[in-house]
């Protein structure tokens, strides 16, 4: 293990992990929290000419979680290191950013510390195509798909994510709304939230509805702040819409409080639906109508598959598809009249 490891796994360069460990002071406070935190995590101690560093030698199970804001894998999150304390196994979680190389991150990651296996919950495909093969311990890809991707280590758990965009898109067109605006994603990123766009947006043609994605489609990162602002930019467009898909719930709690500040009433004046399912859309007001996941079936099934193949590694790669149920509550209804 050498300093560009640590340089990797921070995401800053070698020089700035060099001065954090010379203590040099030409180094902002962010850059050095966050190195000091790896190197924490990690296990690693400096020794006297923070030249060298020294591993503690421990095999346990790592996770990556893609968007700490992610209210649906801190659930399944909390599930899984629930089951694993209870057969005797630690977990160690490491905090990504949405945008950030997972495998990458994990590949750095296992090149300095050994690791039974590997937890991956959210993660884009195309990162997993180019460098996974790097990875050599079983491993569980929690929400997406690794099926066709052909790495015997690799298992998945995942929704069938279009299918169910596809199913809140009917929930609001059955109720009568055709003029529906979707919260976001990222279109240049292969990950659930391009998968929840496209199966929508197939949905509506499917259904005769007319979508102008230059009005109605505003891309956002899963939390509730950028939820809030999406809305805060659609509004200012697109006033004709009657309806709001958020494609996760925590969006679509900031879509509910921004339309709340603009004065609109929901589903008064805005009927708004989510995805994921998370207990905190049960509690909200209104309450949330959403797709749910099984979080409970994600974790269980996920620890299940991990541990067999950390006992038995000749075991194949196992793909399954986690069913999904609509949740119908208060915050969709008819358009209203005046519409």
């Amino acid at each position: 293990m050498d300093i560009r490891d640590i340089a990797a796994l921070s995401g800053y360069s070698v020089g700035t992990v060099s001065r954090v460990l010379n203590e040099h002071p030409n180094v902002s406070d962010r850059a050095r929290e966050r190195i000091l935190a790896v190197i924490r995590d990690c296990g690693y101690e400096p020794n006297s000419n923070a030249r060298y560093l020294k591993m503690q030698t421990k095999t346990s199970i790592a996770a990556f979680v893609k968007g700490a804001h992610n209210l649906l894998f801190a659930d399944i999150l909390e599930r899984m290191q629930t089951l694993l304390l209870e057969v005797g196994e630690e977990i160690h979680v490491v905090y990504m950013d949405e945008d950030e190389n997972e495998v990458q991150r994990a590949a750095a990651y296992c090149r300095i510390r050994r690791r039974k296996g590997l937890i991956f919950l959210g993660g884009n495909p195309s990162y997993f195509a180019e460098g996974f093969g790097e990875i050599t311990v079983p491993s569980i890809l929690v929400s997406n798909s690794g099926r066709g991707l052909g790495f015997p280590n690799l298992s998945s758990l995942t929704t069938d994510d279009a299918d169910a965009a596809a199913t809140i898109i009917d929930e609001l067109i059955d109720q009568g709304h055709t003029r529906i605006a979707i919260i976001g994603g990222n279109r240049g990123v292969s990950q659930v939230g391009t998968l929840r766009l496209e199966g929508a947006l197939a949905e509506l043609r499917r259904r005769g509805i007319d979508f102008d994605e230059e009005l109605d489609y505003e891309p956002c990162r899963f939390s509730m702040a950028e939820g809030y602002d999406a809305t805060v930019h659609l509004l200012l467009r697109s006033r004709e819409v009657t309806a709001i898909f958020a494609l996760g719930d925590v969006i679509a709690l900031g879509v509910i409080r921004a339309l709340a500040d603009a004065g609109l009433s929901v589903p008064g004046d805005m009927s708004v639906a989510g995805f994921d399912g998370v207990d905190s859309g049960q509690f909200n007001v209104p309450r949330l109508t959403t797709i749910r996941q099984d979080a409970d079936l994600f974790a269980r099934r996920g620890v299940e598959l991990l541990l067999e193949r950390v006992e038995h590694p000749e075991l194949e790669a196992v793909h399954e598809v986690v069913p999904f149920k609509l949740y119908r509550r208060e915050s969709v209804d008819r358009p209203p009249v005046h519409a």
